[in-house]
């Protein structure tokens, strides 16, 4: 296994310490207690799909998996005191000279597949191509030196293009003996049905808040109010992070203050929100307002039906939303306006729209559905 020097990393977080050096996982011990059961009763099963939401520890659960699989020898036969107790945590010491290598993406037994970087257009490829795939099948054609296990990570298997998914199916077919692979997935129902069908699953959940809390101090971030950024993140640590670098509490902040006015709206304060998002280099601030003002509408369209959201995601949020959507009625309203705007947000993007001139449109979408429930 070999690192891109220099290249951006697919599979990293920005402002995040990478999978591969995350000691801990939080919230995640039923996952990994079915994995240890299948280790010790040695029903260790050649694929595993590691699913869940973006950013709840898929990939670190991927890492530490892969680490315990090669530090871990190989059980022996019953001796004169009988087989040694099973382990009880996938813990691998940082020390361990697996652990290390690793670290340093040099560990023989392991290969890690993931997008690849396009030297002539200066930037990493949309897909998981057929080539890396074709090396996955070489690594595991070689030999291990010592005859311990080799694993492969696959971040994120759902990349694939189709080339590479029919590539890698065959190899999940017949697979090598002594050899695991660790499918990663957000979005499991993108890949083939034959693919989930030869792995064992592996599902994660979100976090709650004080598992939240603890992961990003962990990770180094150390937000003001973890509670609402757990309800804004979705229990995903990954989101949670790019909210913190994003300063996303004190923005959506500013879009409940900005929709309390509702069904009058403040123009003014509604051109200042759209402005913040244009200009070179406030690309990451424009899509952190398109998902906002879709999450935004997300948890209205809800409250007709659940009731207020709790906890709140900022000041003031609950009393907004059961004011704009008392009742089932108007959840549907908002139900169809947020996949009305959902759509023209991303064809908007798609199309290189003037980022202001969208979110401001947006913006009086909302304030005219806001009208008409109030007349």
């Amino acid at each position: 296994m070999s690192g891109d020097e220099g290249h951006p990393e697919p599979d990293r977080v920005e402002g995040a310490p990478h999978p591969r050096d995350t000691a801990r996982l939080l919230g995640q011990s039923r996952a990994e207690a079915a994995f240890l059961e299948a280790y010790a009763t040695g029903r260790l099963h050649h694929g595993w799909l590691i699913t869940g939401p973006r950013g709840v520890g898929k990939a670190t659960l991927a890492w530490r998996i892969a680490r315990f699989l090669i530090a871990t020898p190989e059980a022996e036969e019953d001796g004169l005191f009988g087989a040694p107790p099973p382990p009880a945590s996938l813990d691998i010491d940082p020390q361990h000279p697996v652990a290390r290598r690793m670290a340093a993406l040099a560990e023989p037994r392991l290969q890690l597949t993931r997008r690849p970087y396009d030297e002539k257009a200066n930037r990493l490829k949309q897909d998981i191509t057929v080539e890396e795939i074709r090396k996955l099948k070489s690594f595991f054609q070689l030999s291990s030196a010592d005859g311990g296990r080799r694993v492969a990570i696959v971040d994120c298997a759902d990349e694939m293009n189709t080339s590479a998914a029919n590539a890698l199916l065959k190899l999940l077919e017949e697979p090598p003996a002594g050899c695991t692979i660790l499918l990663i997935a957000h979005q499991p129902a993108r890949l083939l049905p034959t693919i989930r069908s030869r792995c064992r699953e592996l599902r994660l959940t979100t976090l709650d808040a004080a598992d939240m809390a603890e992961a990003l101090v962990a990770a180094g971030a150390h937000p003001e109010d973890p509670v609402a950024l757990a309800a804004l993140s979705g229990g995903s640590v990954g989101e949670a992070i790019r909210l913190v670098n994003l300063d996303g509490l004190k923005s959506y902040g500013r879009l409940v203050d900005l929709f309390s006015t509702l069904p009058r709206l403040d123009r003014p304060r509604a051109l200042a929100l759209a402005e913040a998002s244009t200009g070179r280099g406030n690309e990451a601030k424009f899509d952190l307002m398109l998902g906002l003002m879709d999450l935004f509408l997300s948890r209205l369209a809800r409250t007709g039906v659940m009731g207020p959201p709790q906890p709140e995601a900022a000041p003031g949020e609950a009393a907004l939303m059961a004011r704009l959507c008392p009742d089932m009625g108007r959840a549907r309203k908002w139900a169809a306006l947020h996949q009305s705007l959902g759509a023209r947000a991303r064809h908007g993007q798609a199309v290189n729209l003037d980022p202001a001139a969208l979110v401001m449109d947006m913006v009086l979408e909302i304030s005219a559905v806001a009208e008409g429930a109030a007349a």
